[in-house]
């Protein structure tokens, strides 16, 4: 038991903090809906239980992702999270299907709802809370990216910066956003129902909710699948690669391998070096390396292979066609 709650300090805060927001909002809007019968409100209680359900999972699989390698699991957890996510987001695709599911139903068969200044504080309360929580996350990713910006251009950047966010923060994001979102079109779709006689409209915030969460499980769900599958980092591998070739005893690099497996970074690499050097030499440039591309944000190890020089300059090349390729 010791052990579980040493490996729970090292969980994604964002992620641990969400769910606890998330759940405190789920309490608040299910007790609003079941004295309003407001079926906006029922989108927006089963929004916050998918949210606070899915971020409890991904605090737990961030935070035993962290595990070191075992016998049994020579690679170690990584990519533990990654699956988590992938189960998790079960639980929003069923969230999202009941809730588009009630809207159709009450664009069919509208019923006048009650409780109208209830169901605006408590919305009103609910949108307040989930910005919160997604300018905590925005910070995260920025911190991630190794940006001091504050104020409110980090609301900008942190886009920017998202496709790098860590699996679980990029999570709490795009739920947090969409649940900022889906609280402010649901408290539209209030008003109108509210002020005219077209009730529907809090059937059609229903819909619109459950597509947008809709929208979440399908992004969540690629993402993850890449990196259970095993990922590779295109611009860490270019990275790696030209921090290598500086140094002084490197002839050339053969080829860069990094793979993603949840937070971390493995980095395979080859080069080439010259054939004359001893075994002590050839050492001394290994952990000379090892301890550069350690540096790098995310990185967990390193292998590193040794090559003669062929006198044929590979990655300057590699180089060369991937820039042709950008422009």
């Amino acid at each position: 038991m010791g052990q579980l709650f040493k490996h729970l300090k090292n969980g994604n805060k964002s992620a641990f903090l969400a769910a606890i927001v998330n759940t405190i909002i789920a309490i608040i809007k299910g007790g609003a809906y079941l004295s309003t019968g407001n079926v906006a409100m029922f989108a927006e209680t089963m929004h916050s239980l998918g949210d606070a359900a899915n971020q409890f999972f991904v605090f737990i699989g961030s935070a035993l992702s962290k595990r070191g390698a075992t016998n049994r699991f020579p690679n170690g957890f990584g990519r533990l999270v990654n699956l988590v996510l992938l189960g998790a987001v079960l639980i929003v695709g069923i969230m999202s299907f009941e809730t588009v599911k009630e809207g159709f139903t009450h664009i069919f068969h509208p019923t006048e709802s009650t409780g109208f200044a209830i169901n605006l504080a408590v919305l009103g309360a609910a949108v307040l809370l989930e910005a919160f929580v997604l300018f905590k996350a925005m910070k995260e990713i920025m911190h991630d990216a190794g940006d001091t910006t504050s104020g409110f251009a980090v609301f900008a950047k942190s886009f920017g910066y998202l496709p790098k966010a860590k699996p679980a923060t990029k999570l709490v994001f795009m739920e947090d956003m969409v649940a900022t979102a889906g609280g402010l079109l649901a408290i539209i779709a209030i008003v109108i129902a509210h002020y005219t006689p077209f009730h529907q409209a809090e059937g059609i915030a229903s819909i619109l909710i459950g597509l947008m969460m809709f929208f979440v499980v399908g992004k969540v769900f690629l993402d993850n699948a890449a990196g259970a599958l095993g990922e590779a980092d295109e611009e860490m591998e270019d990275k790696i690669g030209d921090l290598v070739l500086r140094d002084p005893d490197v002839k050339d690099v053969v080829g860069v391998t990094v793979i993603k497996e949840g937070e971390d970074l493995h980095v395979e690499l080859e080069v080439e070096v010259d054939p004359s050097l001893t075994v002590a030499q050839a050492d001394d440039i290994k952990d000379r390396l090892e301890e550069q591309i350690l540096l790098e944000k995310g990185v967990a190890d390193v292998t590193i292979e040794f090559d003669e020089d062929d006198g044929v300059q590979q990655w300057q090349e590699h180089r060369k066609n991937m820039n042709k390729t950008e422009k």
